[in-house]
């Protein structure tokens, strides 16, 4: 990617030993940057579409994946890229529906705001490229420099039309100690448990190397079963994947579950390539890890997710007993963390 140059460089908000925070405006667009000036990392954050962080400089290379040369472009013509968030449901439903405490939902198409698979499914919920982010802290310390947001969901008659749980949803983004964690809290304001499916897309490059020689480990002992339509059959099966697996040879589009953990209950996906490495690591609420690395394309997505695709309709029908929820008035937080090394 191009380093987009700053169009208004704003003062500095906060600023502390090693790490600093800073707002700046490029072509319209508000951005919010992270930076660690010890391990050279600086990370870029678009709060006005869908909070999306679409780069993590290491010394100068981005790690994220952004096929685009502007933000006007990608604002014109979205796709996904960087660290796309997927609420209130992350991946695809089977219908225009969703159960949830025991009542079906209907989701309704004129509002225009859903998104579609090619098998007309719709998938990644309601919130990928949203305006509605608002930030409400920007801090540095001697520990880490960290941005929060924040969406008030239930502000919104087009959102709750389709998704009628109130609820709240904030996201930090923390650089502390060479990693960028992403925090998310999820608040539920309405009478009801909410169903938890949230989860996040993000695309990883290893820059300076052809993905040929990408090397992929993938900590999970099982791989979800999935019909045509790519939502869950029930069924599961071991990993036979070998580790790590060379991605020139080993097609990846696949959902994991039965995380392989440490002590810290933690687990440990990455790709190295060149001497370097890029670590995804997903805290104990997420649950599932999809792998997407297509051919022919210079990324790979681990995908942290808090249950399986089609959760909702899965739990349902007794086929899928580890949804969670949230009980009304309480709250769902969980981090991942995305650590490079060898840059």
């Amino acid at each position: 990617m191009k380093r987009l140059a700053w169009a208004l460089v704003l003062p500095i908000m906060t600023e502390a030993a090693n790490y600093s925070t800073g707002k700046a405006v490029i072509d319209g667009f508000e951005i919010v940057q992270l930076a660690d000036r010890a391990r050279g990392i600086e990370v870029s954050i678009v709060p006005s579409i869908g909070n999306i962080a679409y780069a993590m400089s290491v010394h100068g290379k981005n790690i994220l994946w952004f096929p685009f040369k502007s933000l006007p472009e990608m604002k014109a013509k979205p796709v996904l890229c960087g660290v796309p968030f997927l609420a209130p449901w992350a991946n695809r439903f089977d219908q225009d529906a969703f159960y949830a405490n025991g009542r079906k939902y209907l989701l309704n198409p004129a509002l225009g705001n859903l998104r579609r698979d090619p098998n007309q499914h719709p998938i990644h919920g309601l919130l990928l490229f949203s305006p509605y982010w608002k930030v409400t802290k920007i801090e540095a310390d001697g520990e880490s420099a960290r941005v929060t947001s924040r969406l008030e969901f239930w502000r919104y008659p087009d959102l709750m039309a389709q998704f009628p749980f109130a609820h709240s949803i904030e996201m930090t983004y923390r650089l502390a100690g060479g990693a960028l964690e992403v925090e998310t809290a999820l608040e539920n304001e309405s009478s009801e448990p909410m169903p938890v499916a949230v989860g996040y897309h993000p695309y990883f490059q290893v820059p300076d190397t052809a993905r040929e020689q990408w090397n992929v480990h993938v900590a999970a002992r099982e791989h979800v079963e999935l019909l045509p339509n790519l939502t869950p059959t029930g069924a599961r099966n071991a990993v036979t994947l070998p580790d790590p697996a060379p991605l020139a040879t080993t097609p990846l589009d696949d959902v994991f579950t039965n995380l392989v953990r440490g002590k810290d209950e933690r687990a440990e996906f990455w790709v190295e390539a060149g001497g370097r490495k890029i670590s995804v690591i997903y805290g104990p609420k997420y649950t599932v890890a999809i792998v997407y690395a297509p051919p022919g394309k210079d990324f790979i997505c681990f995908e942290p997710m808090s249950a399986i695709t089609n959760a909702f309709n899965l739990a349902h029908t007794g086929v899928y007993k580890e949804l969670q929820s949230i009980p009304p008035g309480g709250t769902w937080r969980e981090s991942f963390w995305i650590v490079p090394g060898g840059f």
